[in-house]
């Protein structure tokens, strides 16, 4: 289990900092700090030195740092970290150099240097506008519009004109983003709780919310967050009604806009690196492996740019999505012994991450862990990670996973053979699964297969196999029971009893066969 993580935000922020970032703080505070603020460089050696956060240790440490001051301390601290960091990082992204500018704007105005406000707003517009930045291009108009009402500054015959209608463009720029973005978060957070639709009252509800939020001229948006919003919105619609054609067609789209504009690379990297998981995704769930191979190698390159390794954030996101992405890769082509030796890395790098990786990717992460036991015979270790699920605290993250872990839980007893808690599991995991409305017709079967061995001699087990096989393959291509195959590759796992190979071979051998019929065709998902 990974540790508590610390929800002291000081704690958080200090242990977050590289050391040049440390380095940068003792200069800033010596030259902007008074004598009395050593106390605060006191708490930060301190609170840098500890492992977890404890405040009856922290007081011990600083004998200097009575109970009652201590809050008031961290809370200045605090304050100065943030300073010292923007001071240091002031020229990092456009947004602070944008803040920086407007604040800048501000003070010289209210100093009464009117003109000197307005030719840094004239550039600070500028490049707002180059850089598609309309929401600060709204404050540095509203501004100037603000400046050039309360006062003669001799621009205003040219000037009045111009700012009004920028101000009405950007207001309604502003409000189809709003739109868009708004129904891409929407479809995100419908995913996160429930994961693909699960019968056909999802997909009515979806397809309706879709049609009801779009706006009628999507398709003639030219600006480039107009056209991420809406490509990001048809890719999450396209993914929970798992149309995964549709969906690899706007994932492609996402990427593609930003290979379209390199510059936007920098201004939003965090979309980008978002853009390239989501195709790869897509390439996963159509199983285009040479595409996957392509694309993946792409993402790697880009992690090794300085872009990438800009910000923390992007950067461990980065690093995530790429650790992903090359654990589906064993797990579409049966290489599951390999893949497990990227665990011990992989969650070594979790628990390095602990402070900024959310409960749903950890959540993933240990569903594809235990599918790579899982496949491998390692079915101790598989429920190991399974139980990380099953009993998360997050249970309203993700509920598909919650129930295919329980699912593949149950699945890992029966191939220990533990018939003394197999049944209990069994009524168990379907109730979990009907309440969740998460039963389709392949997961029925295989309860029904399940309760139905218990009275079935070894002899007689590879007709009823075999039958079960038959009853559940033709389902492999049916919209709504293409999450149990793509969760758990229930068809592999029944072959490879069948056909008495393991489960990784049959799925490798299928691999095989693919890479020799794409072969013989154009390299197109």
């Amino acid at each position: 289990m990974m540790p508590n993580r610390s929800t002291d935000a000081l704690f958080q922020l200090i242990k977050s900092l590289h050391k040049a970032e440390k380095r940068h703080f003792k200069l800033y505070i010596k030259r902007s700090s008074a004598k009395e603020d050593l106390k605060i460089v006191e708490l930060f050696d301190t609170l840098d030195k500890l492992e977890d956060y404890d405040e009856k240790i922290l007081l011990k440490k600083l004998p200097s740092i009575q109970k009652p001051q201590l809050n008031n301390i961290k809370t200045h601290l605090y304050k100065q970290l943030l300073a010292s960091l923007r001071d240091l990082k002031s020229t990092d992204t456009l947004e602070l150099q944008l803040s920086e500018q407007l604040d800048n704007a501000r003070i010289l105005y209210h100093k009464g240097l009117k003109h000197q406000a307005l030719k840094i707003l004239e550039r600070a517009r500028e490049q707002a506008k180059a850089n598609g930045k309309f929401n600060y291009l709204a404050q540095v108009i509203s501004l100037e519009k603000k400046i050039e009402t309360l006062h003669i500054t001799r621009t205003i015959q040219e000037k009045t004109e111009k700012l009004t209608q920028e101000a009405s463009e950007i207001s309604s720029h502003i409000e189809r983003v709003t739109r868009l973005s708004n129904l891409a978060l929407q479809l995100y957070g419908w995913y996160v709780k429930n994961g693909h639709a699960r019968n056909e009252k999802d997909e009515a509800g979806i397809r309706q919310y879709f049609r009801e939020q779009l706006p009628a001229d999507a398709f003639q948006l030219t600006d480039f967050y107009e056209k991420l919003y809406l490509y990001q919105s048809y890719t999450w619609y396209a993914f929970i009604r798992q149309d995964f054609l549709m969906y690899y067609r706007y994932a492609q789209k996402w990427v593609d806009i930003f290979d379209g504009n390199e510059v936007m690379k920098k201004v939003e990297i965090g979309h980008y690196i978002k853009g390239m998981h989501n195709l790869l995704n897509a390439h996963f769930d159509l199983r285009n492996f040479g595409p996957f191979e392509v694309v993946l190698k792409q993402f790697e390159e880009f992690a090794t740019t300085p872009i990438a390794a800009q910000h923390d954030n992007f950067r461990i996101h980065t690093d995530i999505y790429i650790n992903s992405a090359r654990l589906n890769w064993h797990l579409m082509t049966g290489m599951f012994k390999e893949g497990l030796k990227l665990v011990d890395t992989i969650a070594a790098n979790l628990e390095e991450y602990r402070l900024y990786v959310d409960p749903h990717r950890i959540v993933v992460f240990n569903y594809k862990f235990a599918t790579l036991y899982f496949g491998s015979g390692d079915y101790n270790t598989c429920i190991d990670y399974l139980q990380k699920i099953i009993y998360d605290t997050s249970a309203d993250l993700r509920i598909d996973l919650q129930c295919y872990a329980r699912l593949m839980h149950m699945l890992a007893h029966y191939e220990l053979g533990n018939d003394d808690i197999i049944e209990s599991l069994i009524k168990s995991v379907y109730r979990f699964m009907a309440k969740m409305k998460n039963l389709t017709v392949v997961e029925e079967e295989m309860f029904r297969f399940i309760r139905h061995s218990f009275g079935v001699s070894p002899r007689k087990m590879k007709p009823e196999l075999e039958n079960f096989l038959h009853k559940i393959k033709h389902l492999e291509k049916s919209r709504f029971e293409t999450r149990a195959f793509a969760y758990l590759d229930i068809i592999s796992w029944v072959e490879s009893k069948v056909y008495e190979k393991p489960m990784s071979r049959v799925i490798y051998d299928k691999y095989q066969a693919q890479l020799k019929k794409r072969s013989r065709q154009p390299s197109q998902p």
